[in-house]
């Protein structure tokens, strides 16, 4: 199954020569379809269970993500929701799942090639091990970007396989299922398929192979034509093998005339086998964690990074206030942030991070924070603590950073733009002046270098008097909330008088202007020709504060949308923003194209490379889905200077997706400009990204594994060119858990020719399993002119043994006051009892009512045998709980008192003689395989009860 960046797959088809799209179904059905059915099915379904169980409709418009995520949180007074990271999320999952074809082209467990069944199975295990590590840490985007891979790596077993030529229609489930044997596969020494000369044939498979349901796969050879003698071979023109006796191939990757039927029962297996690993992780993770793993939670996530030294006394206060206020003020509503994350640093310690989605936990630990502390050249460990927060914190966050000082560590510079480009988020700077403070004299630092950083990230660098500190924080109640979107976004340094045109929509609402630098004045115009000045405080079209070096400009509820236009008029250094409220926004991503046998689009880890084509894959999300969306143009726009841009060609993909290819990338930093119309409101938009980027003639290559086990080192393979002038470079990598590294600390470089290395980097044994670590390697030529960054990240698990779900002993049911008739259940109750253990006994983690509207009780989870008892109406005559333990494992228990008819209830009590002869013959009813926690037949008594 071909995988590609989703949303490139039509145009590939569209543009590409036959060989460079091999799509699984006529272009419907590849990797990123099958995987963007499931996952879509799996989250409507959570979404549904979770909001009717809250008492809350669930009635999506239609299947398109800010469809399902408008359904699923709704609207309310105080804003809408965006749909913009469950987009973000799923591009995530797809663009891992595609890189599978790029960075493990030739390995057969990946693949499920080469009969590498047990092998392919270990990639799953590990990997699904990984996953529910994370999330039980909160590091989603690690699990996605794992996930992506997994479901990568199963969907092809299908395809690659003999599975549905064997008559299978349902998944297999031994392949997430590894306390259960892989049985019956084909020897090394067996042959398994004939010669098919023609390349296509309607079934290769030898008969003895199908009458003895022998498993077999496809032989692949990227390099090699050698195979063991009687195999059959992958298929395809990039399989060596497939001309090699017993020629032709098995994969049933595209669909043709003559594979029709096994094409499609193969799509339907893996969707359905994608479906059972998503619900497995979904109940191990709990729906509400599963949830946020998939980006569907509120958009706003409240981050602070705050100086504890000792003259910060006012500082905290200030920030401890802010967080009560938005904690107090948006507590149940829509505007709640789904979580808040707090950094702390002094000199020379930083951390540890705290983060919670509990606000009351939040305050507790924000109002721990006391000043006092730091060294005595008054500089601190600013950028430590950032960098914790940037690789902690979900990408596009917005963080806001509190000291009173310059950096002392400002050689993380460089790796905090790195990781500022690559997450997306917008960090903001409030820095107050203490006064009577000695302030040592640094060439290095400054605040110009916390202006460099809030500017490439599209965030504000405040500096303001403590006392004045109060008036600046409402920036950070602006951007806490849910859809902030930013309209336009500038910088000028000199200044000089400019008049900059913005489109302000119908669909926006709670409209910023915000304006930092010195000696400024303006004029804002509306469309109707309505201005006011700088120097109106409160006037007909907004109100101005301003404090520090910070001007703000709240627009009045009642703008009007159309072209305004702010005129500017200073000779000072200023950046320009404008923000609003709106569900209408986009994503994107800096890509490059690779080729091989599925040939994909990757996206880049760094800047984009000079004197080159720049490619994005833009994601445009509108009001009622991508049908409410008309894009018109998008340009890359240079931040500092007044020039149009560069132009681009567009490609529609369809379902608000484009590709997006510019000819000539503007020099200097610049960011994407996006407009379009709103069909909903039939009026014209525009939306611009707020992290800076810029090309460099230097490239880093590096691929990295989904995990790492505790302990053992993990070697990473990079490599580095430049198109610019050769010679010495010089390389930095740091990671943000301090795990010990080694690599080269330079490379000599002839132009246009890779040179190869390798970084050395070992987790020790005692890292938490699901620690997630970002690592940023960084080239620089050695007279400073040009530079790239890597960035990566990987995860850290334990060795796990245990894979035995736990165990559920059904005791005893008690049903006899349930009449047969249904209608008059109402009055009556039922009982169940279980014992439930875990099967390795790490122990049971937690146990939760999956069905049944009944009442769920259970003795401690630290006894090794726990008895649970449910009881219920016999209205709800179902029941479902789950048992996870501490590695992730699920076990069920189900129980139904349903009765298709039957002799009528017997009387509800009777002498013990009379109950004895009727227990002697209670039916044994046998559970099917895969429902309860393990497969064995429970006694039911119905309508009886001792005397």
């Amino acid at each position: 199954m071909t995988s590609l960046l989703g949303i490139a797959l039509l145009a590939l088809a569209l543009s590409g020569p036959a060989g460079a799209f091999v799509p699984i179904g006529v272009g419907t059905s590849s990797h990123v379809s099958i995987t963007r059915a499931a996952l879509l099915q799996k989250v409507t379904e959570t979404c549904r269970t979770v909001a009717e169980a809250a008492g809350r409709k669930f009635n999506p418009t239609g299947s398109s993500p800010e469809e399902l995520v408008r359904a699923y949180l709704g609207p309310t007074a105080t804003g809408e929701v965006s749909g913009a990271k469950f987009h973000s999320a799923l591009q995530e999952i797809f663009v891992q799942n595609g890189l599978l074809d790029r960075d493990f082209a030739n390995s057969a467990p990946h693949h499920f090639n080469s009969e590498a069944f047990s092998e392919g199975r270990g990639l799953i295990t590990e990997g699904v091990v990984a996953i529910k590590a994370n999330i039980r840490k909160e590091n989603f985007q690690a699990a996605r970007e794992t996930l992506g891979r997994v479901l990568h790596t199963l969907q092809d077993f299908y395809s690659h396989s003999n599975w549905v030529e064997l008559g299978n229609t349902d998944p297999y489930i031994n392949l997430i299922r590894p306390d259960l044997p892989l049985d019956n596969l084909a020897g090394v020494d067996t042959a398994t398929c004939s010669d098919c000369g023609s390349g296509i044939c309607p079934n290769q498979i030898l008969p003895n192979i199908l009458n003895e349901k022998k498993l077999t796969s496809g032989y692949l050879g990227i390099f090699s034509s050698t195979k063991p003698s009687g195999k059959c071979s992958h298929g395809g023109v990039a399989d060596l093998t497939s001309v090699t006796q017993p020629r032709g191939g098995i994969n049933k990757d595209e669909r043709r005339s003559d594979n029709v039927a096994v094409h499609d029962a193969a799509v339907n297996a893996a969707t359905a086998a994608s479906l059972q690993l998503l619900e497995d992780i979904r109940l191990a993770a709990g729906d509400n964690n599963f949830l946020r793993m998939m980006g569907i939670a509120r958009s706003s996530v409240v981050c602070f990074v705050i100086d504890t030294t000792s003259s910060m006394s006012d500082d905290i206060n200030e920030a401890r206030a802010v967080v009560y206020e938005i904690i107090d003020g948006k507590k149940g509503t829509q505007d709640e942030p789904s979580e808040y994350i707090l950094v702390p640093f002094n000199d020379p310690s930083f951390g540890p991070m705290i983060r919670t989605s509990d606000p009351d936990e939040m305050k507790a630990e924000i109002s721990k924070l006391k000043a006092g502390g730091g060294g005595g050249d008054l500089a601190e460990m600013c950028l430590s603590g950032l960098q914790l927060a940037l690789t902690g914190a979900p990408s596009s966050s917005y963080i806001y950073v509190f000291t009173d000082a310059i950096a002392k560590d400002i050689a993380l510079k460089d790796t905090i733009i790195a990781l500022i480009r690559t997450t997306k988020s917008t960090v903001s700077f409030f820095m107050t002046t203490a006064s009577g403070r000695r302030r040592r004299s640094l060439t290095a630092a400054s605040f110009n270098d916390y202006k460099d950083l809030a500017l490439a990230s599209g965030g504000q660098a405040i500096q303001v008097s403590k006392k004045l500190l109060p008036e600046t924080t409402d920036l950070i109640l602006d951007t806490s909330t849910s859809s902030v979107v930013t309209v336009l976004q500038r910088a000028r340094n000199p200044g000089k008088d400019e008049i900059f045109p913005f489109v302000l929509d119908e669909s926006l609402k709670n409209i910023t202007i915000y304006i930092t630098g010195t000696s400024i004045s303006f004029t804002l115009t509306n469309p109707a020709g309505v201005s006011q000045s700088h120097n109106e405080a409160s006037g007909k079209l907004g109100t101005i504060k301003t404090a520090g070096n910070l001007i703000r400009v709240r627009l009045n509820a009642d703008k009007q949308a159309g072209t305004w236009k702010i005129n500017i008029m200073t000779n000072q250094p200023y950046t320009l923003k404008v923000t609003g409220q709106s569900i209408i926004t986009f994503i994107y991503n800096f890509v490059e194209r690779f080729g091989g046998s599925h040939t994909g689009y990757a996206v880049l880890r760094g800047r984009p490379q000079a004197g080159q084509p720049a490619t994005l894959m833009l994601s445009v999300i509108g009001r009622r889905g991508p049908s409410s969306i008309t894009v018109g143009d998008v340009n890359l726009v240079p931040v500092f200077g007044p020039g149009p841009g560069a132009t681009s060609t567009l490609t529609d993909m369809g379902n608000g997706d484009i590709l997006l290819t510019v000819d000539a990338v503007p020099e200097g930093e610049f960011v994407v400009l996006l407009k379009g119309i709103d069909k909903v409101s039939n009026s014209e938009f525009q939306r611009q990204s707020t992290t800076r980027m810029s090309v460099s003639k230097v490239t880093i290559q590096a691929v990295v594994d989904s995990s790492v086990e505790a302990g053992k080192a993990l070697k990473l393979p990079f490599s580095l060119m430049t198109q610019g002038s050769g010679g010495s470079f010089i390389i930095k990598a740091r990671n943000d858990r301090s795990f010990p590294m080694s690599y080269p600390k330079s490379l000599t470089l002839k132009t246009g020719q890779y040179a190869n290395a390798t970084l050395t980097i070992t987790p020790p044994a005692s890292t938490p399993s699901g620690t997630d670590t970002t690592l940023t390697i960084k080239a620089k030529s050695s007279t400073g002119v040009d530079s790239n960054y890597a960035v990566l990240r990987f995860s850290v698990f334990s060795k796990i043994t245990d894979f035995i779900q736990p165990v559920c002993d059904v005791v005893s049911v008690l049903a006899d006051h349930c009449p047969n008739d249904v209608s008059q259940c109402k009055p009556f109750l039922w009982e169940l009892s279980a014992n439930l253990t875990d099967g390795n006994g790490t122990g049971i983690q937690s146990i939760f009512l999956r069905q049944g509207t009944g009442n769920l009780t259970y003795t401690p989870l630290s006894n090794p045998l726990i008895q649970a008892n449910y009881n219920a109406s016999c209205c709800s005559q179902i029941v479902e709980f789950i048992a996870v333990d501490k590695v992730g494992n699920v076990g069920r228990c189900y129980h139904s008192i349903v009765r298709s008819g039957g002799p009528p209830a017997l009387p509800l009590s009777l002498p013990l003689w009379l109950c004895l002869l009727i227990t002697a013959f209670t039916v044994i009813v046998a559970v099917p395989a895969g429902i309860c926690l393990r497969d064995k037949a429970v006694k039911v008594f119905v309508g009886v009860k001792c005397l």
